[in-house]
């Protein structure tokens, strides 16, 4: 028995994935069948879709850096330098057969990103000695079997203050609401509409100049994720789809500068700045963390 034809309409979503209405897609021509996804998605926006192998090289990767974050967080106290952080990270890292992704990247010269107060991101692990009321965000990137994993967190040095409780709160919600849009046929654009909505109501900001980033057996691949945008822009999601969520959120103005160092990013009004990272997966039914933990 032949299987029935349903006609596609020209406000349909065009049947090869695109994304695109089928009057701006393939009409005319015969639409690429849903198998071919893969292939169109590399094509067209040089996204790799991961299938099992990869999807399990990825977890074991991620497993080994939320390990990582939690021994990190151990020694997180007053006086402890952040080098002393870098050099624990280093070591963990290699002692479980893995490499340390950030070290000499593109010439960054230590093996994890430790970034205090208000530093956004990309902190060069040295001689400062953390003090009571700091924040402190550790990135961690290992590299495992060719796999790349990336997470992050936010910690609490002693006793935060109320401006430090907020924005590492803020933070932390944020990436939980841009997880929630994480789901086959929504949109990047849905991602970062959801996290600006909410950093904004309370009264936050978004940096705009870094943005999650697709990841697999590259540092950083296909497809940029920004956290900000608009509802229903961007690429649409389906699964196989690897890349982080890693919103930097500040307490005060959204401008920032970078440091002699050339990596060192801060806000240019010195206010503190958050930030809480995940690699996600997109599913067939929603997603799946491939860095999970408690948010």
């Amino acid at each position: 028995m032949k299987q029935k034809f349903d006609k596609i309409g020209r406000n349909d979503p065009c049947p090869c994935g695109s994304g695109l209405k089928y009057k701006r897609c393939c009409i005319g021509r015969d639409p690429a069948p849903r198998k071919s996804l893969a292939k169109y998605y590399e094509k067209e926006y040089r996204i790799h879709l991961k299938k099992g192998p990869d999807i399990e090289g990825l977890r074991k990767a991620g497993k080994l850096v939320v390990k990582t974050l939690d021994l990190a967080a151990s020694i997180i106290k007053p006086g402890v330098k952040t080098d002393a952080i870098n050099t624990l990270v280093h070591d963990f890292t290699i002692q479980n057969h893995a490499i340390p992704a950030p070290l000499n990247y593109r010439g960054f010269p230590k093996s994890v990103c430790v970034s205090v107060n208000d530093v956004i991101c990309h902190g060069i692990p040295g001689d400062y000695r953390l003090v009571d009321g700091d924040i402190v965000n550790i990135d961690v990137t290992s590299i495992l079997d060719g796999y790349y994993a990336d997470a992050s967190k936010t910690f609490f040095v002693g006793s935060p203050g109320s401006k430090a409780r907020k924005i590492v709160q803020v933070a932390r919600q944020s990436l939980k609401e841009g997880m929630s849009m994480v789901k086959p046929g929504n949109r990047v654009g849905d991602i970062g509409h959801a996290i600006q909505r909410y950093a904004e109501k309370k009264g936050c900001s978004v940096v705009r100049d870094f943005v999650g980033h697709g990841i697999g057996t590259e540092f950083q691949e296909q497809p940029q994720s920004p956290h900000f945008g608009k509802k229903g822009q961007g690429i649409e999601l389906v699964p196989g789809m690897v890349f982080t969520i890693e919103p930097m959120i500040n307490l005060g103005g959204l401008s920032l500068r970078i440091l002699k160092d050339n990596w060192t990013a801060v806000t240019r009004d010195g206010s503190l700045s958050a930030q809480f990272e995940q690699t996600l997966l997109v599913t067939e039914s929603g997603l799946e963390s491939l860095t999970p933990y408690d948010l």
